[in-house]
């Protein structure tokens, strides 16, 4: 993403251009800036027995699932469509790994069948899986009791999480296991999503490891995702090289008091794709009351739903004039509900009706978490480099949505 002559571009293009050639509202990501984000993480925490998961959650798109594992990344799936989506896109069965809550017994079989290494997330699935798998090989979800996150809703470790089996109950776990021959080779855990804090990191594996050490047969441990990107002006991104080197000589030092050296896996998504997505709208109303001013675009959370949904901030620009005389405005999108605003009393560039708005930090549970709510349709998702671009997904027709009614 650069700013030339007064405007945005993306991959070397001009983002109104963009908009005039594939329409608004429009998701456009920049193939260098996920590959960039991915090295970041490959040659900062220097292990030769690292794995990089890309949880998949955080954007689906074929073609940005080919672009990681072409890197070299390996992927963690939390559904059967996932897994169907990570088959698609040419990763193997021993390249997924499976980590997720309340499941069916359908899921559990479908694990099963597909040859998925599972992380169990309760003593529940363990029984089950032990049942329907007897002697097979499983990973274990432990809570040790740290949580940190963006949000309230993206905290997933601590005692007021419903993920994963408290730490407290590593001897019922075992029990269970010697029961029906299971062999525990991995341990997992994940605190959060959206953190800033090397700390915390640093906190959260030191306790995994400590529990680690009450398993005999492991042979990866997996310390989860949870890597945040500064999405206000203000914040500070992490220090992965220094924390990288933190990470490393702490678990070479477990491994050589464990008696082997174990895979050391880690599963990023926001951080990964975040930064190089765009959610670009075009203006289409200004409502100006005798209380605010409204910039009124073509989109709304039905496309990106993290400001509604987390209170997000998403910095917002004016990709016709990014540097200008600016105003306090609120963005509103086209959603029927007072909540659909994407900004609220922020200070932007002036807009005038037919420019084109830029979301950024848009990559990251932006399309995976869209809608039809009101019945519209999702945007098309484009990919950017070099100057070139290309459709990654069609944009939905409106005779596509709600087509089981007909």
């Amino acid at each position: 993403m650069r700013i030339i002559n007064n405007k945005l571009f993306l991959g070397e293009i001009r983002a109104d251009e963009l908009i005039k050639k594939y329409g608004s509202p429009l998701y456009v990501y920049e193939e260098d800036k996920i590959k960039e984000r991915y090295m970041d993480l490959a040659k900062n925490i220097r292990y030769n027995k690292l794995k990089l998961y890309y949880s998949c959650k955080a954007n689906t798109n074929l073609e940005i699932l080919k672009i990681l594992r072409r890197e070299g990344a390996k992927l963690e799936v939390v559904s059967p469509g996932e897994i169907l989506m990570g088959f698609k896109a040419g990763f193997k069965s021993c390249e997924m790994i499976y980590t997720c809550d309340n499941i069916t017994d359908e899921e559990l079989k479908f694990l099963i069948k597909n040859k998925i290494l599972i992380n169990i997330d309760s003593f529940t699935q363990l029984k089950k899986y032990s049942q329907f798998n007897p002697g097979g090989k499983i990973g274990v979800r432990i809570n040790q009791g740290i949580g940190a996150g963006c949000h309230y809703h993206c905290i997933t470790g601590g005692s007021q999480s419903k993920f994963g089996i408290y730490f407290s109950e590593i001897e019922k776990i075992k029990s269970i296991a010697r029961q029906y021959n299971l062999k525990i080779i991995g341990l997992h855990q994940h605190i959060g999503s959206g953190i800033l804090d090397e700390k915390i990191f640093i906190k959260g594996i030191k306790a995994l490891l400590a529990t680690a050490k009450e398993f005999q047969d492991l042979e990866f441990i997996d310390f989860g995702g949870g890597f945040g990107v500064p999405y206000k002006p203000e914040e500070n991104p992490l220090n992965i090289k220094k924390m990288g080197k933190e990470i490393v000589e702490i678990f070479n030092k477990f491994c050589q008091n464990y008696g082997k050296k174990l895979i050391m896996a880690f599963e990023p998504g926001r951080y990964f794709v975040a930064e190089a997505g765009v959610l670009l709208a075009k203006v289409v109303d200004i409502k100006k009351t005798p209380f605010k001013t409204f910039i009124g675009v073509d989109s709304g959370f039905n496309h990106l739903v993290r400001p509604i949904l987390y209170g997000a901030f998403h910095q917002i620009l004016n990709a016709s004039s990014v540097i200008g005389p600016k105003e306090i405005v609120s963005v509103a999108g086209n959603i029927c509900e007072s909540g659909d605003l994407f900004a609220k009393d922020r200070e932007i560039a002036k807009f005038k009706e037919g420019d084109t708005l830029a979301i950024l930090n848009a990559g990251a549970y932006g399309f995976s978490q869209s809608s039809n709510f009101n019945s519209r349709p999702k945007p098309a998702e484009i990919l950017v480099k070099n100057g070139k671009s290309r459709i990654i997904r069609k944009r939905q027709r409106l005779d596509q949505i709600n087509t089981f009614w007909f």
